[in-house]
Order: C-alpha cells, then sequence, then structure tokens
C-alpha cells in the first residue's frame, strides 16, 4: 500500500509510487486495493488500472542489473507476483487471487514520475527497451488479497496477444486483431493501437523518402 507521497518535478509535483508490503488480507474494490491511491489521475488508476502487477523474476533481473535490493512495492506494484510471466499475460485473461477476480488489461506505461523514483540515468527509457512492464487488471469480482495466495489463472483468451506485445508494437497486425477479437480493450487500449499505427506509418514514409534520395 502507499507508504507515502514523494515530491517530483511533474506537472502534478506529487506521486504515490511508494509503495510497501502489508501484513494480512486486503480488500480489493473496482478502484484498487484498500490502502491503495494515485496523485495523477489524469493519467493513472480508474477502473482499467485498478490493479497492478509486476514479476518476481523481472524484479530480479533488475536487481541484479542495477546491484541494488528492489523490494516489493518499489516498481509501484500492488501484487509482487511469482511463477507467472506477467509482462506475457494474454489481454482479456482472467486471473483469481483469493476470492478476487481480476482481468488483465493493459501493459505499465512509464512515466517521469517513475523515473525520479528510480534515481537511475534514463530510467524510462531503460525500462521501455527491456519492456517488462508487468501489467494491470481490471477488477470483475471485488474480495480480498493476501500474501501467499494461490494465482490461478481461469481463462486465456484464444487471441493469445499479450501485454507486451501491446507495449512493443512490433506487429502491428496483432494489435489489429486485438482490436477486432478482444471486447474487453479499454479506450486507453485503442490509442495504444492508433499510437503504434501512427508511428509505423510515419517510419515507412521515411524509409520511401530515404529510398528516394538515395536513388537521386
Amino acid at each position: 500500500m502507499v507508504h507515502a507521497e514523494i515530491e517530483v518535478r511533474t506537472r502534478v509535483g506529487r506521486t504515490a509510487i511508494d509503495k510497501r508490503p502489508v501484513a494480512g488480507r486486503v480488500p480489493v474494490r473496482a478502484l484498487g486495493l484498500d490502502g491503495d491511491h494515485v496523485c495523477d489521475v489524469e493519467h493513472h488508476g480508474g477502473l482499467d488500472q485498478a490493479v497492478y502487477a509486476y514479476s518476481e523474476a523481472d524484479a530480479h533481473r533488475w536487481s541484479s542489473e542495477l546491484g541494488r535490493t528492489l523490494p516489493a512495492g518499489w516498481f509501484g506494484e500492488n501484487l509482487r507476483l511469482s511463477g507467472l510471466p506477467v509482462s506475457d499475460a494474454v489481454i482479456g485473461a482472467r486471473w483469481v487471487i483469493g476470492d478476487t477476480q481480476l482481468e488483465v488489461s493493459g501493459p505499465r506505461v512509464p512515466c517521469a514520475a517513475f523515473g525520479q523514483w528510480s534515481g537511475e540515468r534514463q530510467w524510462v527509457k531503460r525500462f521501455t527497451l527491456r519492456s517488462d512492464t508487468g501489467c494491470y487488471f481490471r477488477v470483475l469480482a471485488e474480495g480480498s488479497i493476501g500474501a501467499g495466495d494461490v494465482v490461478r489463472v481461469v481463462h486465456v483468451p484464444a487471441h493469445g496477444i499479450t501485454v507486451r506485445d501491446l507495449f512493443t508494437g512490433a506487429d502491428p497486425a496483432l494489435l489489429e486483431r486485438l482490436r477486432a477479437e478482444e471486447p474487453t480493450i479499454s479506450a486507453d487500449v485503442r490509442m495504444q493501437i492508433d499510437r503504434h499505427a501512427r508511428s509505423r506509418r510515419t517510419l515507412v514514409a521515411a524509409e520511401h523518402i530515404a529510398g528516394g534520395e538515395e536513388s537521386a
């Protein structure tokens, strides 16, 4: 849960990224876990970003690379999970933890506040290039979650398109399939797909211009 708000050099000026583990069971509501909140409500939180999970394996890789301990909550996550490929979760998959049912809704997009909190040079760029984003969930059935709960994946959409696929946008055809086949995608995810498509069109246009100059 949120330990304390921290001042950052952003438009909002504060972030609630500093989260720490708690003992016992924590109620999970439609907008997230009790004791959690966001400061930048324009870009974070809401029904489609109610719960954020990060992988223990991914955190361990970063810890080894940075030479420092990254305890649960350091990534701003509500849940630190073991044994599941969180950044490669399928969009629209449903996970049950305790008596709470969650639905994978999208990737975490790193922001300036995260970069400042990390204290690492070019952190947002490095995090983006690694693409181990973790994933956001929406809450389908409210309940409670506690450390040690078993995570059960009870539904995986047939399209198989993952959080990482969406974040990187490396395969435009996959993203168009996601738009066509996954009814749960949010307005934010649709904007991410559109942004990738625009970037791809710009790249192709630039390549054509470069090719024309070479042949001239």
